[in-house]
Formats: structure tokens, sequence, C-alpha cells
């Protein structure tokens, strides 16, 4: 363990002898310096943990020190030694930031124990710095100002502090990840793991797989026992992205372990218990997912304890300049760009953002790249953001006479975006704001199988 570090300035080189003794004794390191300019130095170099500072020096005064060593340490303990004390000198090192002050000659049991009272208090004041800049730190991935980010953080907040499963819907791109983790970093799991997983990404035995584990022999290649994602975040917080995209057989499971906080490895018998905060997410309505019966009711009901829905950037764009220079501030260190000119930062406000925070993201990040000085211009933006955008207001939909169902609709703008794309699934899927799993799910569930490709 570190021991506090004291840094004793005095001129008379037997007394910092004796003191330097007496107080290594008790556990101290000290440094001594006979003079206010070699102290100060050591101060600079050395970072100590308290100061006891002489107030007549020939070379430089106390209080002369204790000035200069306030521009150094701010928050420096500073304990004052003089054999000739006046209240004058007193007040007016108390002014200046001294702790206490101590007449020559002093009872050495008095120093020790305003010595320890004074590493205590920096301790403490230490402590409440550290916790309020964690405090401000573990918001500020939460970008923003507006009002609709004001009440997600609000909401965040409040969550946080119970041990609530919780649904954040909204678009893709909004920053359900990011809010995830700010409730993880904000409630007492903090300390335990945040593990995360993406439910689309994985075909149905994969996903059995990772969230539970497997034993040895359970398939082939399972080489040994493996623990899954829920053995991972115990203690902690696991984030089930893009809930949605589940299999119905895998729902009944997670069903099983919301309720019961248990499972079985795959090829298994052992039942493992789990103390595990679940946070799960999607971009799809559930209430029509359970309607079209691709979702279970009673796993919405389990999930849905405490709902946060994030704002799209289209309606939160007060936030763009914001999120724009902390974009940038991220990527200066590698390309050099300072700044956004207003014609480049008025364009970014204008534009409608289907892809949201992502999406700017990448934007901010591709000009960066192409950008040949500091500033970003709107020659450097992505041709889309200078195109007139066509709203919800300019949508036209024709009703034959014979009607038609909401399946075909969906049918034709999946046609309509691969067709756009080119083809590209991934880009396609950007179009229609759904991810890339979701777009596969459709084209199959309506047998397009991607008509554009060769």
């Amino acid at each position: 363990m570190k021991h506090p570090l004291i840094l004793l300035i005095d001129d008379e080189e037997q007394l910092c002898r004796v003191l330097q003794r007496a107080l290594r004794r008790d556990g101290y390191d000290v440094l001594t310096a006979t003079g206010g300019r070699q102290g100060l130095d050591l101060l600079a170099e050395k970072n100590p943990s308290l100061m006891i500072l002489d107030l007549k020096m020939p070379e430089m005064d106390g209080l002369e020190v204790l000035k200069r060593a306030r521009k150094l340490q701010p928050k420096l303990p500073v304990i004052m030694l003089t054999a000739h004390g006046t209240m004058e000198a007193a007040i007016e090192a108390m002014k200046l930031g001294a702790i206490d002050f101590l007449t020559k000659p002093f009872d050495l049991q008095e120093l020790k124990l305003v010595i320890g009272q004074a590493l205590k208090v920096s301790h403490l004041v230490n402590e409440v710095d550290f916790l309020r800049s964690e405090l401000t730190s573990r918001y500020s991935n939460m970008i923003g100002s507006s009002r609709a980010i004001r009440e997600v953080v609000q909401l965040i907040e409040r969550v946080a502090a119970s041990n609530a499963t919780v649904l954040i819907t909204g678009e893709s791109g909004t920053g359900k990840e990011v809010a995830a983790v700010a409730v993880h970093q904000n409630s007492a799991r903090r300390s335990g793991p945040f593990v995360a997983i993406n439910c689309a990404a994985l075909p149905e035995q994969l996903l059995e797989s990772e969230l539970f584990g497997h034993e040895k022999g359970a398939f082939t290649g399972a080489a040994g026992r493996k623990p899954g994602r829920f053995e991972l975040a115990n203690e902690g917080t696991i984030f089930l992205d893009e809930i949605a995209e589940m299999p119905l057989s895998m729902q009944a499971k997670l069903l099983r372990v919301l309720q019961e906080k248990a499972f079985e490895r795959v090829g298994g018998t052992e039942t493992v218990h789990v103390n595990v905060r679940v946070i799960a997410a999607t971009n799809r309505n559930l209430a029509q997912a359970i309607e079209k019966g691709q979702f279970r009711e009673d796993l919405y009901y389990r999930l849905n304890v405490f709902q946060i829905n994030l704002p799209p950037l289209r309606e939160r764009k007060e936030d763009i300049p914001e999120l724009a220079a902390h974009f940038l501030a991220r990527l200066r260190p590698t390309y050099q760009v300072h700044s956004i000119s207003p014609a480049a930062m008025e364009m970014l406000i204008k534009y409608n953002w289907p892809g949201n925070v992502r999406e700017l993201q990448n934007v901010i990040e591709r000009a960066a790249i192409i950008c040949p000085g500091e500033e970003i211009r709107p020659e450097h933006l992505p041709r889309e953001l200078t195109a007139p955008h066509r709203g919800a207001g300019d949508l036209v939909i024709r009703f034959p006479d014979e009607g038609i169902s909401l399946e075909e609709v969906e049918k034709e703008l999946i046609l309509k975006a691969l067709e756009k794309s080119g083809g590209n699934q991934t880009r396609a899927a950007q179009l229609l704001g759904i991810t890339r799993s979701a777009l596969l799910y459709r084209t199959q569930k309506y047998g397009l199988n991607n008509p554009c490709a060769n």
C-alpha cells in the first residue's frame, strides 16, 4: 500500500531531520527542502499528499511559497509553522488556503494529529471529486441537451437504481446500446460485467449455445464446456439487442431464465443459477409482432417492466451540433480536422437522418477522411445530404378499388429498396430503416430471395 507523501519546507536543517525521522516512524514518506525554490521544485516533481511549510525563510518566505504552491496544486493541504506567530500572518495564510497554523516550538503529537485530520479531509474531498466526475462520465455517452434526450437521461437515472428489467425501443442507430451501458454504469452492478449479444446475428442453434453455454460433446465441434453469455454476465448486466428477431423456441427458454434465473447448458443436465439484470432492445413494434404470432406476449410483459424509447435524430435536431462536435473531437488526433463550417453544419441540421446518430457519426468520419484541411465544408459531405429529401408528407400511396394488404405494401417496399440498392442487402436495410437480419427474414417470408442478385 502506498504511504502518504509529506513535503516539509523549513530552513532549519535540524528540525527537518527530526521531523522526517518522527513522521517516517508513523508510516509517512517525507521529503525535505531547506528553501522555497527547492521546495516548489519538489512539489512540481513529486506531487505530495500534504505540505508542512515554514513561514519565515530567507530566500522566499512561506506566504510566497504558498501562493505559488496553490497554482501547482490548488487542493494540496498545507500546515504553516512559524517561530514568530502573529494573528495577521495566520489570517493571511488561511486566506491563501493553509488548513492550520502551528507556532514553534510545537508539540509533536499535536502536529501528527493535525496531519492525520488534514489527510482524512483531503481524501474525502478527492473522493467527492472522483464520484462527481464518475457521475458526469457515466452520462457523457448520452450526448445532447435537447428536452428529448434530457427525458431519456432522467428515465435512466430512475431505473438504474432499481433491478428492474428494461426494454429499450427506438429506430436503428438511435443509440440503444449506449443507453443500456448508461443504465448499467449507473446501477449497483456497475462493478460487474456488461455483456452484449445481438440476437439477430446468429442462427438459432448457435444463439442457444452463446446465451446458455454448452457441455463437451453437445454437438459437433463442442470440444469442451463453454460458459454462455448469461454465466459471463453473472452479478452484472446482459444486453439482448434486436430481441424481436429471436426465434420463438428461444423466446420460451429466455422466458424461463427471466422467471427462474436458471437454465441448463446445451447438452447438460446441471441447472445453472445466475444473478443477472436483463436489458433488451428492439427497433420493431413488439405489439404488432405479437399480433402476427412472431413474439410471445408473456415474454413481452416480462421484458417490458420499464420502457425507454429513444427519439430519432430528426426529432432532436438541436443536438446535432453537439453530437457532430463530439464525433469530430474523437477523430481529431487521427485526421487533424478541427471544425465544421456553418454551411456544412446547416446541411447536417436540415438532413432527415434515416440512419440516426450512427449515420451522423459515419458522415462525420467520412468527411474527416476526405477533408484536406482543418475545416469540414459542404463539398466534403456525402451527396445524399445535398439532395432534396422526401418526407413522410410527400409519400404517395394509391389504393386500388379492391384494396391492398399491409403485407403487400411491405413486400413492394422491400422490392423497391433492393432495386434501388442494386441488390445490396445491407444498403437496402438501411434505406428501410431496419437491420439486415430483419430484411433477410422478410425476403424469406415473402419468397423474394433478392431478385436483383445475379
